[in-house]
């Protein structure tokens, strides 16, 4: 069973999940260590130790319980290394007292309280010294010996080494897979450029795989570049070719007056059209490099110029300022194409420009029959003519006009979307670029 819903919780990029990938194994290791550690250090270690010391505190106590002559139970106390005074009862000692950090205060303390059950209290806190409180007839009997004897000494530097070699460790691999993860991130970089029509240098490095997948990389855009060069160069020589004998066609049909050479002059027009549309289609979005472009502004002078030439066309809303990387002539012409379409089989054409951090949206909009949705698609396609959903009364076309515009918002980085006007009730034509 897949577990799609891990895919949630995982970083996004290639970088972090390098690192997850690094840090999760590390960090299980020391915490199954650091667990490991506390049980057979902490726990293990300081029990034994303590049941160690133990039968020194009871040969303590007996001797201060029997009649012992002070001078032998001093000497005693030196050997054992044992301190014994009498505490007077106004400053008795109450409770088991540590540190909270004190992990193996915690052990000495349920030790003791398991070896003598009769103990009053005990006193941790001072990290050199254990302090053991029995209650006397005449006041508390205190004993005090070296923190040493119950616990390792300074337990917690294997923790503290630990996870400082381990968090250093972690750096330089970090920085190794930095390293090998810039190459990658190179030719993501180049491929997305190349996916936006921009062409930028790339020279494979790093491991074998990864130069086996930049070469190949570079394989495929020589490639591309290649067809579309070889394809552009056919349909231009093409149009130049047919131009000349359409020139002498029209300078001939001319010089007739009949309503024959009428029609044949439409036909040389249309023709000559057609051949517009190939060689628009051939140069596709391959104009010049991007460059800073204000789209308000740009979208604005489109307008204003379709307007100069009677065209019905109507800026309606303009929202966002900024520049964004274009072709200007791109999407100047890819902006008309969808005004002409719009006027084609519309009576006229609104449109909107919405510029914001992310993306930027030019939409036309017209009173047309529209596109069924069923036939959205198809419609983008190059040579693709829905003519009985439109209409043909106001000229037909190449069927390469939303082709063009689509390979154009691709060529952006962007995408051609259609849809149906909630305003007008025609084709609502969206261009949306990402920033």
């Amino acid at each position: 069973m897949k577990m799609r819903w891990l895919n949630t919780y995982l970083p996004r990029s290639l970088y972090g999940r390098a690192t997850l990938i690094l840090l999760l194994p590390v960090m299980t290791v020391l915490l199954v260590v650091s667990i490991v550690f506390v049980q057979r250090h902490f726990e293990g270690v300081s029990r034994q130790m303590t049941r160690s010391v133990s039968r020194e505190i009871q040969l303590m106590l007996d001797q201060t319980d029997m009649s012992v002559p002070e001078l032998d139970r001093s000497s005693l106390a030196r050997t054992l290394e044992i301190r014994a005074r009498t505490v007077p009862p106004d400053q008795a000692s109450t409770g088991f007292k540590r540190l909270w950090y004190d992990f193996t205060g915690y052990v000495v303390i349920r030790e003791i309280q398991l070896l003598f059950p009769d103990v009053a209290a005990m006193d941790l806190r001072d990290n050199r010294f254990v302090r053991l409180y029995f209650q006397r007839d005449d006041g508390q009997l205190e004993l005090r010996f070296d923190r040493r004897r119950v616990s390792a000494a300074k337990p917690h530097q294997l923790l503290v080494n630990m996870v400082g070699f381990g968090a250093l460790m972690t750096m330089i691999a970090f920085f190794y897979m930095r390293k090998q993860l810039r190459p990658i991130t190179r030719l993501a970089d180049a491929a997305e450029a190349f996916g936006r029509g921009r062409h930028v240098d790339y020279r494979p490095t790093g491991a074998i795989e990864v130069r086996a997948a930049g070469n190949a990389f570079l394989d495929m855009r020589a490639r591309i570049e290649r067809q579309i060069e070889q394809r552009t160069m056919m349909l231009s020589g093409v149009s130049h070719d047919l131009r000349t004998p359409l020139t002498r066609l029209k300078l001939g049909l001319s010089m007739l007056d009949d309503d024959e050479a009428a029609l044949m002059h439409q036909d040389v027009e249309d023709m000559e059209h057609l051949l517009d549309g190939f060689l628009d289609f051939a140069r596709g979005a391959q104009e010049g490099e991007p460059v800073a472009v204000d789209p308000v502004q740009l979208v604005q002078q489109i307008v204003e110029d379709c307007q100069r030439a009677d065209i019905k066309a109507t800026l309606v809303e303009a929202v966002g300022e900024g520049e964004v990387m274009l072709r200007e002539g791109s999407i100047r012409r890819a902006v008309e194409n969808l005004i002409n379409n719009a006027v084609r089989y519309g009576s006229r054409a609104e449109i909107s420009v919405r510029l914001s951090d992310k993306s930027l949206r030019i939409r036309v909009e017209d009173d047309g029959p529209g596109i069924p949705a069923a036939q959205r698609e198809v419609a983008i396609g190059p040579f693709t003519r829905l003519e009985p959903a439109r209409n043909q009364n106001k000229g037909g076309g190449v069927g390469l006009g939303l082709s063009i515009v689509n390979d154009i918002a691709r060529a952006h980085g962007g995408v051609l979307r259609l849809g149906e006007s909630d305003r007008l009730g025609g084709l609502q034509a969206d261009i949306v670029i990402a920033r």
